[in-house]
């Protein structure tokens, strides 16, 4: 039997019987993901922090590579919010928590209005939260001459990559938006985060200036916020993703159809902490990132299902509106010859 053949044969439901025995995490091996990030990342800040009195290109430059293991981290964090990388659910709360002191991410905060997305993800009828926002053609057409133009700006690269990541992890995050009336427990995440990150940022401007702040902790941030956020775009917004009426919306195989399998080579892959296979991820989302590979492994079906290379992802950027008829996003420009769009 091809590969083809079983995605054919099983359901995304019955999938995820199949992927339930990798649940496990491995203590040892998830306390050696976490050391394996966090040295080099202690290690790459002390060396961009010396490199200081050398040059400030070069502190500049050991800066932004660190944003890489920044996502690494926030991966880690990110599996702990889903109570896949240790047995103790107090453990990894507790790790996830001080983890998001490091990637301005109130912890609680983001594992309430992450939840809600793997909930809800590709379903039309309840958009709104952990999203990027993606309109329908009839929804883009609806709108007002100055809505269209707020929602193009919205979807222009500059805004999503370049000024959206910096507004949403330096300041979004400081407030629990979203979940501003759902009880002490959000605002304690996030305003426990934020004093957290400024005693932080109070030691560093302390024993050595604002520079260390300017070149070192800010662009480390940046960059590994821009990194996180095209990951996640990447990760749902592509041509023949999946989204539905709540009427005609299943829960698995949205997040099996809907989520992106996205092939990044090795070192990147690495980095990424295998968040590229998210497909599987969104499926069951209790496997530990480090056993996703075990799955596409012993799975040729899922290992070729939903594949998207690093130069199709480049192309998903031109993507904006979700074609109800067609089953697929559009460009605006396609929106615009297909059905007459201003």
């Amino acid at each position: 039997m091809t590969a083809s053949d079983d995605t054919q044969k099983r359901s995304a439901k019955e999938w995820v019987l199949v992927l339930a025995k990798y649940r496990e995490p491995s203590t040892s091996r998830s306390i050696f993901e976490l050391v394996a990030t966090l040295v080099p990342f202690v290690l790459l800040w002390g060396l961009a922090w010396a490199s200081l009195s050398v040059s400030y290109w070069l502190a500049f430059a050991i800066a932004a590579l660190n944003g890489l293991f920044l996502v690494r981290i926030f991966v880690i964090q990110h599996d702990c919010g889903h109570a896949s990388y240790f047995n103790s659910r107090k453990a990894q709360d507790w790790v996830g928590r001080c983890l998001g002191v490091l990637t301005l991410t109130p912890y609680d905060v983001w594992r309430r209005t992450h939840s809600i997305h793997h909930s809800h993800h590709g379903n039309l009828d309840q958009r709104g939260i952990g999203d990027v926002l993606t309109l329908t053609v009839e929804e883009y057409r609806a709108r007002s001459r100055f809505g269209r133009f707020m929602y193009r700006l919205y979807r222009h690269p500059l805004v999503l990559f370049v000024l959206g990541p910096s507004y949403l992890f330096i300041l979004q995050n400081r407030l629990p938006l979203g979940l501003m009336k759902s009880g002490w427990r959000y605002w304690t995440s996030a305003m426990g985060t934020n004093a957290m990150i400024a005693i932080i940022l109070g030691l560093i401007i302390y024993l050595g200036g604002f520079m260390p702040v300017l070149l070192i902790y800010l662009p480390t941030s940046v960059i590994a916020g821009t990194v996180g956020v095209w990951l996640f775009y990447v990760q749902h917004q592509f041509e023949e993703t999946h989204w539905a009426k709540t009427a005609d919306w299943q829960l698995h195989e949205a997040a099996l159809a809907g989520s992106s399998h996205y092939i990044l080579p090795q070192p990147l892959r690495w980095m990424s902490a295998n968040i590229g296979i998210h497909h599987v991820h969104h499926l069951y989302s209790r496997i530990p990132f480090y056993r996703l590979p075990e799955v596409l492994r012993d799975n040729a079906a899922l290992a070729e299902a939903q594949r998207l290379t690093v130069w199709e992802s480049f192309k998903s950027v031109h993507l904006h509106l979700w074609d109800e008829k067609l089953q697929k996003l559009l460009s605006f420009r396609e929106a615009k010859k297909l059905y007459d769009l201003a």
